[in-house]
């Protein structure tokens, strides 16, 4: 590794930091600012308790103090504190959790499009104008347009309560292949389009025509060259991605009754659990961030031309 992978990746990392503690602060502001608090939904609570519940988790204070201890805590713990609707657990246990979840259902579908995706947008390429890229493009195209909460709504409907193929509970036995198809639906689509496209500009390169004339096989010039550089922009898009769908689709969760952390962070923000709220936020900024700089660096692995400026 020279030095400017180094210097680059040093900038990346420093940038992170900056943009998660960005996160952290204007979040942390911005929940205080909403009208209302975590109690006022509890039933006939008089001032005293009000204020003793406010005491007990540091509420009563001023909100840069507050900020500050929490900014402390978090950096030197790594401790988001107490959950004040989920008595007795600790923020870190329930996005834990939750992220077993998530990330079971969210790498699963992630996988699943990247591959069905890739072998079908080769596909779409390789056989450029004819019927089977025509259906390839239409389906894609649909599957691009129509959103999560529509898609999860139809296979609910379809395979659990019609046909009773699957469970419609995402706790239940099996009850997570809905949820994935579901989430792995756009991606796919959106992965197929990526590779076509791309693998479409790289057969018309002249290093391609150049193989072809020297006798190269068809399998060597397609799977040793065309489909690997083809590869960048769909790895571009799967870094995010994948940090997005690991952190699973609040609505798909929702509809599905998965126990993810999506879930938890929904409600959290109805139930206004500011520590939950935070911590969520913290953990899915931080993924974001961290597969957005792996992303980069695997542009440099698939293809050694791209320099590190």
């Amino acid at each position: 590794m020279n030095t400017k992978t180094l210097v680059y990746i040093l900038k990346r990392v420093l940038l992170a930091l900056l943009t998660v503690w960005v996160v952290i602060t204007v979040t942390f502001f911005v929940t205080r600012l909403v009208p209302g608090g975590p109690f006022m939904g509890e039933k006939a609570i008089s001032p005293a308790a009000m204020q003793a519940l406010e005491a007990k988790y540091g509420l009563d204070k001023p909100v840069g103090e507050q900020y500050v201890t929490y900014l402390k805590d978090v950096v030197t713990k790594f401790d988001f504190g107490p959950s004040l609707k989920q008595r007795g657990r600790d923020v870190i246990d329930v996005i834990f959790d939750g992220m077993k979840v998530s990330a079971k259902l969210g790498l699963t579908a992630a996988f699943s499009a990247l591959i069905a995706g890739t072998i079908l947008g080769s596909v779409a390429a390789l056989n450029r104008n004819k019927f089977i890229d025509r259906v390839i493009m239409v389906i894609t195209t649909a599957f691009v347009s129509m959103p999560s909460f529509i898609m999860g709504s139809l296979l609910l409907l379809g395979f659990a309560v019609k046909l009773q193929w699957f469970p419609a509970n995402g706790a239940a036995q099996g009850g997570l292949i809905l949820p994935v198809i579901t989430l792995a639906l756009y991606p796919m689509a959106y992965i197929t389009r990526l590779t076509r496209s791309s693998m479409l500009d790289v057969l018309g390169q002249d290093y391609i025509r150049t193989a072809k004339a020297k006798g190269v096989s068809k399998f060597k010039i397609i799977f040793g060259h065309a489909l690997k550089n083809s590869l960048i922009p769909v790895i571009t898009y799967f870094g995010p991605m994948l940090a997005y769908i690991v952190t699973g689709s609040l609505v798909v969760e929702k509809i599905f009754a998965v126990p993810g952390i999506g879930r938890a962070f929904v409600n959290s923000i109805t139930g206004r659990d500011y520590p939950l709220i935070m911590g969520t936020t913290i953990v899915l900024a931080t993924l974001i961030v961290v597969m957005n700089l792996v992303s980069d660096i695997l542009y440099k692995v698939v293809d050694p031309r791209i320099t590190f400026e």
